[in-house]
């Protein structure tokens, strides 16, 4: 992550396009082909970027509300 690529977001090598887009993009409906047509990505690069999504999402701490 490079604070002057995709404003420090983590994105896909050599390219501005950050990994919330790739999976938001699949997220709304768009196809797999979509995407790489829309975001001018190779099916590596989408694949990449949902396994960092992954595994983002498996080992960082859950941050819950205190409850107050």
């Amino acid at each position: 992550m490079t604070p002057d690529i995709c404003h420090g977001k983590p994105c896909v090598a050599g390219t501005a396009v950050d990994v919330a887009t790739v999976v938001g993009t699949l997220g709304i409906g768009k196809s797999f082909h979509d995407v790489q047509e829309a975001l001018n990505l190779t099916y590596e690069q989408v694949l990449t970027a949902l396994r960092y999504a992954s595994y983002v999402t498996d080992h960082l701490p859950l941050r819950l509300p205190s409850g107050r």
